[in-house]
């Protein structure tokens, strides 16, 4: 048992023993007993028990408890897995050709993969698992109302939809059981006196009764069509048609037109008109009307603008910004003549036509600056009249509709900066579109205007500074409002438009002497000032020296090590100027002069410091730091051995004066 070892350092005979043991154990009669029972699916799902099973119509595989058949299994947290997707799982038990898929009309909701729009997928108080009993099931997509007008068709009423259509599927059009006229003959006897009668004797058997009748329901007797005919109300098919007897009795007397124009005046129809509906001029009325009957008023062939789209395809896309007269109301005929009026058929011309809705927009036209477009009456100039996905109905986008009048403005916008609205082509956001008591059409007074985007900048700063124009809200002083080659969207480069106010500064700088390095590298006055406001005064960003040391960072550094000049550490402008001077550094005086304001140049100790030489002729900062130093006269950092020995007589012959 010390012999041989397993890898993990157990004796091997150690090893051998455990795994007898298990083998024992696992075969056991006890251990062969104990497994996991499977669980039904209604284990779980009690309610679905209550809420199915006691159904009249169940679902086979409900019945059964054979949910695996369409579903998954999923475990502890319950969710909807089907084993396929739409009608692919209906379609292993009921195949194709027995539900009549293969037919040439079958149910849209069929064909689009959805069985349980009709269905219930587990069980129903309806046969074949209906999710209602009768018309109900069809009233879910078709309006009932539609189905219950005044006089009902009996078979309707009797029996249902299934009277006429096949629930899925039919070699007929509209799901019909039978084909027209086949179908109604089933209940209607054409031989009959009294059907002869009302067709005027007419073999109408042989032709569609729903040219004349609805087939469910309709507000007129004998189930006629919302809007009839005068002949076909009173049956006077031969007005129109020849005789009954006739070879051809549905044939008509005159061709076109002018069958219509028996009772219909063309004078009449065109009620003044110059131009003429391209249908009309044809001759073509049956393109727009039905000669019988129609669900739709004056006998049209469609509703309202779909009889205009039929031809005017591009006029029915849908758009973000429709014109309201187009979609409300009469639709195409709130601005257009059906048969003939003036040019495009319109019942007005120009902006009179807009007049009529938009009268408030046309006493606009009294303001004192108007757009030339809305002056003239040219409102689709920059307007679709039947819409547009621009909020407006504007043609186009914005920019693009102004650049079309304004085209020597595209390319002056078009600069480094941009003004937001005019990069967005949002010119109406400063800008009316009709008319203005504005000059430029400006919807406010400029500095209203700019407040409307940057109201919190124009909030003037109290007991700090602010800048004259700034003040004076003068914003396009200084801004150009629509676009700029200079950052801040300036009207000119800083320098210039800076200096064409601070004309001392200017004349200051033309002079010999120091200048300050950001007014000479393009006018950067913004380094130092605030252009609009600023708490401290002279519209300054900062205090001195904070506002100097951000760009006399080697000096800053210094300041921080060494022990800093108290002039230097309280303000530069003690000893500097800020824009120019006539001495050099941008002193405010010569340097003696400078260093005398605290230094007394007289005084005996300075006379024995400096070995008695004459204070005129000395230039302090030959030898010392005005800002730092590590040496407690703030002498340079690098010092000739025995000047810092304090022994000039080394090298210089002093005399005594």
């Amino acid at each position: 048992m010390s012999g041989k070892k397993s890898k993990y350092g157990i004796p091997v005979g150690v090893v051998a023993a455990l795994l007898y043991a298990a083998i024992v154990l696992c075969t056991s009669p006890s251990h062969a007993a104990m497994s996991f029972a499977k669980k039904g699916c209604l284990d779980c799902h009690k309610k679905f028990v209550t809420q199915y099973l006691g159904m009249k119509d169940v679902h086979p595989v409900v019945k059964e408890q054979k949910c695996e058949e369409c579903h998954l299994r999923h475990g502890i947290v319950p969710k909807l897995l089907l084993k396929e997707s739409g009608n692919a799982l209906c379609l292993k038990c009921h195949p194709k050709d027995k539900i009549g898929m293969n037919k040439a009309n079958v149910h849209s909701a069929l064909k689009n993969g959805s069985c349980t729009l009709c269905h219930s997928p587990h069980a129903s108080q309806s046969a074949r698992l209906l999710k209602g009993d009768g018309n109900q099931v069809c009233y879910q997509c078709h309006k009932k109302e539609l189905f219950e007008k005044k006089v009902v068709h009996q078979a309707l009423s009797r029996d249902g939809c299934k009277a006429c259509h096949v629930a899925h599927s039919s070699d007929q059009k509209n799901l019909l059981a039978q084909a027209e006229p086949k179908l109604c003959l089933s209940c209607h006897d054409s031989k009959g006196a009294g059907f002869k009668k009302a067709h005027g004797g007419y073999p109408v058997e042989k032709a569609r009764c729903t040219v004349c009748h609805n087939p469910h329901s309709s507000e007129k007797p004998k189930l006629l069509k919302g809007s009839v005919h005068d002949p076909v109300q009173s049956a006077s098919c031969d007005g129109c048609h020849n005789a009954p007897a006739a070879d051809n009795p549905f044939g008509v007397t005159q061709k076109g037109s002018e069958l219509c124009y028996q009772c219909h005046d063309a004078t009449k129809l065109k009620m003044g008109g110059s131009v003429e509906h391209a249908p009309f001029s044809g001759g073509d009325c049956l393109s727009c009307h039905n000669p019988h009957t129609s669900e739709f008023s004056k006998l049209t062939v469609r509703d309202g603008n779909a009889l205009c789209i039929g031809c005017h395809k591009e006029k029915g896309a849908g758009m973000t910004a429709p014109h309201a007269a187009v979609t409300t109301g009469k639709g195409c005929l709130s601005c257009h003549k059906p048969h003939a009026a003036g040019k495009k058929l319109l019942v007005a011309q120009g902006a009179d036509l807009c007049y009529g809705c938009h009268a408030k927009v046309k006493e606009s036209q009294s303001m004192s600056d108007v757009h030339f477009p809305f002056a003239e009456g040219d409102c689709t100039s920059c307007h679709n009249p039947h819409g547009s996905n621009i909020h407006g109905m504007v043609k186009a986008r914005m920019d693009t509709v102004c650049y079309g009048c304004h085209s020597d403005k595209e390319s002056a916008f078009k600069k480094n900066h941009t003004h937001a609205p005019v990069l967005n082509g949002n010119c109406v956001a400063c800008h009316a579109p009709h008319a203005s008591a504005q000059g430029a059409l400006l919807k406010a007074p400029a500095d209203d205007l700019c407040a409307k985007c940057h109201a919190k900048l124009m909030e003037q700063e109290t007991g700090g500074s602010n800048h004259a124009p700034f003040k004076r809200k003068n914003c396009l002083g200084c801004h150009d409002s629509h676009a700029s080659n200079t950052p801040g969207m300036l009207a000119k480069k800083q320098e210039a438009l800076c200096l064409s106010c601070h004309l001392d500064i200017e004349k200051g700088l033309k002079g010999k002497g120091s200048k300050h390095a950001p007014l000479m590298n393009g006018g950067e006055c913004t380094k130092c000032h605030n252009p609009h406001k600023s708490k401290l005064n002279r519209l300054l960003l900062a205090p001195s020296p904070d506002l100097c040391l951000t760009c006399h960072k080697q000096i800053k550094e210094k300041m921080g090590k060494e022990t800093p000049h108290q002039p230097a550490q309280k303000d530069c402008t003690t000893c500097h100027r800020p824009h120019f001077s006539a001495e050099g550094s941008l002193l405010a005086e010569p340097v003696r002069t400078t260093c005398s304001e605290c230094h007394d140049l007289k005084s005996e100790q300075f006379g024995k410091d400096h070995l008695n030489i004459n204070p005129d002729g000395i230039n302090c900062v030959s030898c010392h730091n005005p800002h730092a130093s590590k040496d407690s006269k703030f002498f340079k950092d690098t010092l000739h051995p025995p000047f810092a020995a304090r022994t000039c007589d080394d090298c210089h012959i002093v005399e005594k004066r």
